[in-house]
């Protein structure tokens, strides 16, 4: 143990030296939960936004929408002239001023008819930039085929592309623009309050104890009004007193501190190396070799000389050495009571890199002595 508490002080150290130097190193950190509110960790169920789209076109291009080759631009085209009693033959209609788009937008909870939201145009056929177009009445639908907002404005790209004679220059992506507050809402969604003098809360990271918690924190302020259905919700009665103020009622249970439980979990990134814990994380007591095996393969270009006054050729050859070297293993012998925390910062110290000792966390997963939730992304 003492040989143990030398290495995690040196790695303790070379920590800091290198923080002070500005240099990152794979992270290893542990922490209990810490106290937080309600509204950081759940949401009212009910509450939430939606999804919008419609099919628009986009006119007023300079020659950069989509070609004649285009059936669905060209129809569109002629339809929309078809409404104001212009009829055309689509043979003869150029396409290349228009270009036919996705128009996509959220639809916040809370929305009235009238209030505005910006929306997203994404060319959907072979345009060149939709950059200075204007895009024309587009009815937005909800997944039920409802109208919810319609959008129309001028398209901003945040981007241009450019060029002659076939050397171009891009920034960005031009066929895909915004229209801030492009569209106007023509109906209201029904929020997550209702009527009946309840509602629920929908926990982000479902977990039993922490359901439980946030029930328990309720009832300690308002009495026994909240019961923790399961695992993801918790059902709340709205007392009396806030019946015609329920949104005071719910301001006041989001400032509610409670502290969220969570499984133990240790997750690893081999691309960067990153190792990141949470609490709760035990370890059997567990011993690791820890070594490696080097091979240098060196080539080099060799050249023959005939002997003189013969009639033989200059001849170059390749010639490839191969050199091994096997490190010496380090063996590290952690008790029970030690954490992922000590292992990692053993392994820093013996010059275990960030790929070996997600090997060995992976390792200790498999033998059954990690006793946590290990994930890899």
């Amino acid at each position: 143990m003492g040989r143990l508490k030398k290495v995690l002080a040196g790695v303790l150290a070379g920590i800091v030296a290198c923080a002070a130097l500005g240099v990152s190193l794979p992270s290893a950190v542990q922490a209990a939960s810490a106290v937080t509110r309600i509204k950081d960790i759940s949401k009212v169920q009910g509450v939430r936004s939606n999804q919008l789209q419609g099919y628009g076109i986009v006119v007023g291009l300079n020659g950069s929408g989509d070609s004649n080759s285009s059936i669905e631009t060209v129809q569109s085209i002629a339809n929309m002239l078809r409404r104001y009693g212009v009829s055309v033959a689509q043979g003869s209609l150029k396409a290349k001023n228009v270009a036919a788009v996705m128009v996509t937008a959220t639809l916040p909870p809370f929305v009235r008819e009238g209030d505005t939201i910006d929306v997203t145009v994404s060319s959907m056929s072979d345009a060149k930039s939709i950059q200075g177009g204007t895009l024309l009445q587009t009815p937005l639908l909800a997944a039920n085929g409802t109208v919810y907002a319609v959008a129309q404005g001028a398209v901003s790209t945040g981007g241009f592309m450019a060029g002659t004679g076939g050397n171009s220059v891009q920034k960005n992506f031009p066929t895909v623009g915004t229209t801030p507050n492009g569209a106007i809402v023509e109906r209201t969604v029904e929020d997550g309050l209702s009527g009946d003098g309840s509602l629920s809360l929908s926990l982000s990271q479902p977990d039993f104890t922490t359901a439980a918690r946030i029930a328990s924190a309720i009832n300690a302020q308002y009495g026994s009004i909240a019961k923790a259905t399961n695992p993801g919700r918790v059902d709340i009665s709205v007392p009396a007193f806030y019946k015609d103020n329920v949104v005071n009622f719910v301001s006041s249970i989001e400032e509610l501190p409670v502290m969220p439980d969570h499984a133990a979990k240790v997750v690893v990134s081999e691309r960067t190396g990153t190792i990141v814990m949470g609490g709760d994380v035990s370890v059997d007591e567990v011993a690791i070799t820890q070594g490696g095996l080097t091979i240098h393969v060196e080539k080099n270009r060799r050249t023959d000389q005939p002997a003189p006054f013969s009639y033989g050729t200059t001849v170059t050859a390749k010639k490839t050495k191969v050199k091994a070297k096997e490190d010496k293993a380090s063996t590290i012998v952690l008790p029970a009571t030690a954490n992922v925390s000590d292992i990692v910062g053993a392994l820093n110290a013996v010059g275990a890199t960030p790929r070996d000792t997600i090997s060995i966390l992976q390792a200790l997963k498999a033998s059954g002595a990690l006793h946590a939730d290990l994930q890899i992304i």
